[in-house]
Order: C-alpha cells, then sequence, then structure tokens
C-alpha cells in the first residue's frame, strides 16, 4: 500500500504469498511433503500399524494361529482406502479385530487399526458423526473384553499362582478401557483436524472475499478515473474544434492555435489512461506505464490552461497553507476541480467569470467553483445553429459527475454541494476533511446537471 493513500482509493498489489503458500509454512517440511504425497502418508500409516501389530504376529505365527495373521494384514491393506470410504474401513476393521480377538486373545495393539481409521472418519465427517461412529465401532471390543471373564475366553486369561480370583475380570475391564479411550483419543484428534482444517477455508474465503472486493474497488476507482480523463479531455477537445470550426477562415493563425492545443489535450488524456491502466498491468512491466497521478501543481496550472484556452475565462486564487504532500488528496482536488469545470464547459452559456477557490484552514480543505453564466442542454446559436454543430447541441455528459464527486469527498469524509449560485450561475463546493476526520452532511444537490 502506498503512503499516504486510502485504502478504499489505493491500488490493488499483489500480496507477497497466497494465502495457502502461508498455510503450507506453517506445517514445516516435514507436513509439507506428507500433505502434497497422500500415497506416501497412506504408507506410514500401515508401516505405523503393522509396527504396533508385530507383537501379535510373532506371537501368532509361533501358535500357529494363520487366520488371525490373515486378519491383521487384510486390515493393514484396508487402511489404504481410510480415505476414500472412512466409513466402511471402520466397519470392517471393528469387525476383523473381534475376530482376531476370537482367534488370539489377548493380542498386543490389536485395537491399532480402528485408531487410523476413526481418524479418518473425524476428518471426513462432522463431529456429531464421528462420536457416534466411534462409539458403535468400539462396542463390539469392548464388550468383548468386558466378558471375557465369564465367556468362552475364560480359559485364555493369563494366570499366576499368586494372582487373586479377580485379576482376570480386572485385567479384562482394564483391557476394555484401554481401547474405548484409545478410540476416543484418536476421534478427538481427527475432530481437531478437521476443526482446523474448517478454519484455514473459511480463512481462505475470507482471504477470497476480500481479493475479490478489493478487484471491485480497483474496477470502480480505475472506471471513476476514466471518467475524469475521458470526459475532461473529450469536453475540451469538441469545444477546441468548434472554435477552430469558427476562427479558421477568419484567423488562420489562432485556428493553428487552437489545433496545437487541441493535439495537446488528447496526447495528454492518452498519458493520463496509459498511467490509469498502468494497475492492470504486471509488475514486471508496469514501469512502461508510470501509475503516479499527476497532481502536482505544474499539472494543475495546465489543467487551468487548457480550459482558458478552451474559451473559459478561469480565475484560479488559494488561500492558505499549501496542500500536504499527499497524492491521494492532491489527486482529489485536482479531479474535482477538473470534473466542476468540464461541467462549466458543457453546459455553461454566456460565462463572463468561472472562480475557483482552493482554501486551506485549520484541518479542511475547501473547493469551491463557482460560475455566472446560465446553462441548457439544448443551447443553440441564433440562426438555427450553433458554433460547432450539431455535436454542440448534444450533452457529453454521463451523469457520473457529481456521483465521483462525493465517492472522492467522501473518503476524506467530506462534503459535497453543488446547485445554482444565489446571484446566478452555477457554485460547486467540497469540503475535504484533513489527518482522518468528518464532516457532518452529506452530498446536496439544489438541481442536476443537466439544469445547468
Amino acid at each position: 500500500m502506498m503512503n499516504a493513500v486510502s485504502v478504499k482509493d489505493a491500488p490493488a498489489t499483489p500480496a507477497d504469498a497466497s494465502f495457502a503458500e502461508l498455510a503450507a509454512r506453517r506445517r514445516g517440511r516435514v507436513r509439507r511433503y506428507l500433505y502434497r504425497r497422500p500415497r506416501v502418508m497412506d504408507a506410514m500409516v500401515v508401516a505405523c500399524y503393522l509396527v504396533l501389530v508385530l507383537p501379535t504376529v510373532i506371537d501368532a505365527v509361533n501358535a500357529g494361529r494363520w487366520a488371525a495373521i490373515g486378519l491383521l494384514a487384510t486390515v493393514a491393506l484396508s487402511l489404504f482406502l481410510r480415505r476414500r470410504r472412512p466409513v466402511a474401513v471402520v466397519v470392517f476393521i471393528a469387525l476383523a479385530e473381534v475376530g482376531v480377538t476370537l482367534l488370539h486373545p489377548w493380542g498386543s495393539n490389536v485395537s491399532a487399526g480402528l485408531w487410523f481409521s476413526l481418524y479418518a472418519v473425524a476428518v471426513a465427517h462432522t463431529r456429531r458423526f464421528a462420536l457416534v461412529t466411534m462409539a458403535v465401532a468400539s462396542a463390539p471390543l469392548a464388550l468383548l473384553y468386558f466378558l471375557a471373564a465369564v465367556g468362552p475366553l475364560e480359559r485364555e486369561l493369563p494366570r499366576a499362582p499368586s494372582s487373586p480370583e479377580e485379576f482376570r475380570l480386572v485385567t479384562s475391564i482394564a483391557a476394555g478401557t484401554s481401547i474405548v479411550f484409545s478410540n476416543i483419543i484418536a476421534t478427538g484428534i481427527g475432530i481437531s483436524v478437521r476443526q482446523r482444517r474448517e478454519h484455514e477455508q473459511e480463512t481462505a474465503a475470507w482471504a477470497a472475499r476480500a481479493a475479490r472486493l478489493g478487484s471491485v474497488n480497483e474496477r470502480n476507482r480505475i472506471a471513476r478515473e476514466m471518467h475524469d480523463v475521458v470526459a475532461h479531455s473529450l469536453t475540451v477537445m469538441v469545444a477546441l474544434s468548434d472554435g477552430a470550426a469558427v476562427v479558421v477562415r477568419r484567423d488562420p493563425e489562432r485556428a493553428a492555435e487552437v489545433l496545437a492545443e487541441l493535439s495537446r489535450t488528447g496526447r495528454t488524456a492518452l498519458a493520463d489512461m496509459r498511467r490509469v491502466l498502468g494497475v492492470l498491468r504486471d509488475d514486471a512491466t508496469a514501469g512502461h506505464a508510470p501509475r503516479e497521478p499527476l497532481a502536482d501543481g505544474a499539472s494543475f496550472g495546465k489543467l487551468l490552461d487548457g480550459f482558458r484556452a478552451a474559451g473559459l475565462p478561469v480565475h484560479y486564487s488559494h488561500t492558505g497553507p499549501a496542500l500536504p504532500e499527499d497524492v491521494a488528496l492532491q489527486l482529489t482536488v485536482y479531479r474535482i476541480v477538473q470534473e466542476s469545470l468540464t461541467n462549466v464547459l458543457r453546459y455553461g452559456r454566456a460565462l463572463s467569470r468561472v472562480d475557483v477557490l482552493v482554501v486551506r484552514e485549520d484541518s479542511t480543505v475547501t473547493i469551491e467553483v463557482l460560475d455566472d453564466g446560465r446553462g441548457t442542454v439544448d443551447a443553440v446559436a441564433p440562426g438555427g445553429g450553433s458554433p460547432g454543430g450539431a455535436l454542440a447541441a448534444a450533452p457529453l455528459g454521463t451523469g457520473q459527475g457529481l456521483t465521483g464527486m462525493k465517492e472522492r469527498a467522501g473518503i476524506y469524509g467530506g462534503t459535497v454541494e453543488a446547485g445554482p449560485a444565489a446571484g446566478g450561475g452555477w457554485r460547486v463546493r467540497v469540503v475535504l476533511a484533513l489527518n482522518g476526520g468528518t464532516l457532518n452532511g452529506n452530498m446536496q444537490t439544489g438541481t442536476t446537471p443537466a439544469a445547468h
């Protein structure tokens, strides 16, 4: 963002890094690598599961219980599908682990497959669904251990000469409780990850909306600038061409001067359009189209000289200290004066004086443009024609000039008044608040520009 430029009116610039890139940086190198390669992550999950159940596999091999080993291998392979079919994988693993326990009781970390599959369900589904799935999936195996002391697995429980009679019951309850709590932890981690991802998505969506809003503001800014540039330049060029048509036969030298001014105005308009449209180019080529507005004192003087050359008797005065070195403020003053004088040139008739006053007092800047003419959009010269022919008889306005003034003044909490002056003519008065101040009042218009 440029210094001293209001956020609303500042050109949008690309961010150094997108939100997705920032989120990726926060993950770290290892997590970023695994996030971009889900297959590698799945393989690591399967490897972790095999390491956890390795003692059970060794014990089952020694006991010759190959069916249990086959179920454990099937559970390991099913974990590759936990992303695409998390619920189906949970159901299968819950049943498979019950089968493993029946075939080979008291295996180590038999319920590890449920940890990974319940995590996947919690990441993919809502919190309520994940908790219900966890409860349903944990119930069979936990219930099996709770009933082991009095069920068909009673003979398989460990025995020791010094163990009390309640040891088997305590061991079964401890095993079932540990299964439930480990599944709760796995589900809780998955819910936390899902909530973090949802937060990142919401933040990314907010960033996208903010970027779209910035794009809309930028388009509005460009449209406002284009209106000011094109409307002013075309109005001046039409007035100059009408004047040249009148004096070309009587005073060829004067006509040549008017045509030279016409050419200069057109070239200036093209340069201004390049500056306005320069914000649409990439940073790599932005150097060919400077973006800074021509709103300094020299340009302001050229603006007034251009209107004088077009036939307006412009008198300019400045009271108080010079304007601040705020390019946005200077551009606002420049465009307001430009639009006001353009309207005078379009609609004013029988003009003898146009006063432009800029007054700086304390924390306000007042801009006033006052003419003493009469206005009509149907002005036709005596004899059924006009000095410029048919072009001069048709209004050139789009009705957006005063709206643009209000938008520009609104950036500085200002007010706009436009309407007939007390002694005749038309008066535009704009008050801008400096240093972030706000003025009370809204835009007031006594009548439409077309009536001027």
